[in-house]
């Protein structure tokens, strides 16, 4: 899986990710949602106040729909919670299953 390539920049107080370079054939979910090499992702970043965040990802991807679309997820903060480490490795053999 190829995860693209990201450039980032501010537009006042949003992060604006955009992403293209895809693989085709990938899913955007474990649902299966299609996402082909013709697709660009647009993230953007805005935190509403110290506890929330705002994140519109925006999906173009002309081979796989006939518009693009916009979802949009909202995050809290949880305070004293530990980040769990993700780790994505190719054929891993060598991890216990």
């Amino acid at each position: 899986w190829w995860y693209g390539y990201s450039i980032g920049k501010w537009e006042g107080d949003t992060l604006v990710v955009t992403t293209g370079g895809l693989r085709d054939g990938g899913w955007l979910d474990i649902n299966g949602t299609p996402l082909t090499d013709a697709a660009k992702l647009t993230e953007r970043f805005r935190r509403v106040n110290y506890g929330r965040m705002e994140i519109d990802v925006t999906v173009d991807d002309p081979k796989a729909y006939t518009k693009p679309w916009t979802v949009r997820v909202n995050q809290q903060i949880m305070l004293d919670e530990d980040l769990i480490e993700f780790i994505c490795q190719e054929n891993q053999r060598f991890y216990p299953r």
